[in-house]
């Protein structure tokens, strides 16, 4: 039987529970796995005598290794090609940014350096997006709770992680017990991550939007909406026949009722699709009630797996005019980072890189904390 990752969090406590063993142990050996890469848990000192046996019989430190790590010619984005111990692969990205560059409300903008980790939730996605590549994928698996809490793992021994933002492999929400308890993980000692710097991005699974708040209150939600009116939603992302659109919007309103938050709204522009002027005044319509964000995401090219094409700049600042002027709604558009490793937004698809490239310590704007705070 394989090993659980130690990062398992229920597995673990379950396991710790029926051994007698304080659960209050859990935390500190997390916190020497996350210092000590190298170690077996063996090694984790001060540990009641029998958790020793049942740590070794039943878990390792890491069920995941990273198989390589390439880097952008921008030195801002660094793509993960983690490999699990079932031998899939997933894809984890750093992102890092410098938070006093630009603006914020006419201001220079106040903090300092740091970095997102766009994390995967499932070894490819069913959602099928016409759009992204890993839609192209099909649905292989899901991810447990200690693999999605393993890329965090990984991330934070190249980089310091202030930001998590579920945008990576998978639908979040297609896997939800195992994406709140990583998540409950990572808000958790030794991360410590504060739940206002994590974002869960969903196209729209209704019945887990109804009950996320009360699972993970503070936790800020994006949705992937792409299209204003629900037929063309349903032609680039066939999920959303399941989801219809006016019942989505209800489910928001009554998200936004008991959360008092933001909602994120995600945007990909395609050309003669859904970027023209008329689209902009229906989706102003659709959210001119809400409080949200519009982040209007160019198309990254994903090959011949889609026949769309990006909108031109023109078209873009166009489309954001309209709802920040006509509806006085925030809209940004997210700045391009990791396109040349596939490492955009839509580009996330398990390739096996030849060569591995150095880290580096470039910087870039802030625009990830519209999501992550």
């Amino acid at each position: 039987m394989a090993l659980r990752s130690v990062f398992d969090e229920g597995v673990i406590r379950s396991e710790f529970e029926k051994a007698g063993i304080d659960t209050q142990f859990i935390p500190l050996i997390w916190k020497y796995v996350l210092q000590n890469p190298n170690r077996e848990l063996d090694e984790v000192p001060s540990l009641p005598s029998a958790a020793y046996p049942l740590l070794r019989s039943k878990f390792r430190s890491s069920t995941s290794t990273i198989n390589s790590i390439v880097e952008s010619n921008d030195n801002v984005t660094t793509k993960l090609l983690i490999r699990l111990q079932n031998g899939a692969f997933i894809e984890a990205v750093i992102m890092r940014y410098d938070t006093r560059l630009g603006t914020y409300g006419g201001k220079p903008r106040p903090g300092g350096l740091r970095s997102t980790l766009c994390i995967s939730s499932q070894v490819g996605c069913k959602m099928g997006c016409k759009f992204c590549a890993t839609g192209s994928m099909g649905l292989k698996s899901n991810l447990s709770s200690g693999e999605i809490v393993e890329q965090l793992v990984h991330a934070c021994r190249l980089s310091h992680i202030r930001n998590v933002v579920f945008m990576g492999m998978g639908e979040p929400l297609n896997n939800y017990i195992a994406v709140v308890e990583a998540i409950r993980t990572m808000t958790g000692f030794p991360f410590q991550l504060s739940p206002k710097k994590i974002t869960v991005s969903t196209v729209g699974i209704i019945h887990a939007i109804n009950k996320l708040h009360s699972d993970l209150p503070n936790v800020n939600l994006a949705v992937s909406l792409h299209a204003p009116v629900q037929d063309i939603r349903c032609q680039i992302m066939p999920a959303a026949r399941a989801f219809p659109l006016e019942r989505l919007m209800d489910t928001l309103k009554n998200y936004q009722k008991n959360s008092q938050q933001k909602i994120f709204i995600e945007y990909i522009m395609l050309n003669g699709v859904n970027d023209e002027e008329k689209h902009a005044h229906q989706l102003g319509k659709l959210l001119e009630t809400f409080q949200v964000v519009v982040n209007l995401i160019p198309f990254n090219p994903i090959g011949s797996l889609s026949p769309f094409k990006s909108s031109n700049e023109q078209a873009v600042k166009s489309f954001q005019k309209i709802l920040r002027g006509t509806y006085g709604i925030r809209t940004t558009i997210r700045k391009q980072m990791g396109q040349d490793i596939s490492g955009a937004c839509g580009q996330l698809v398990v390739n096996l890189p030849d060569k591995e490239l150095i880290r580096s310590s470039g910087l870039t704007t802030d625009i990830e904390d519209l999501c992550a705070g």
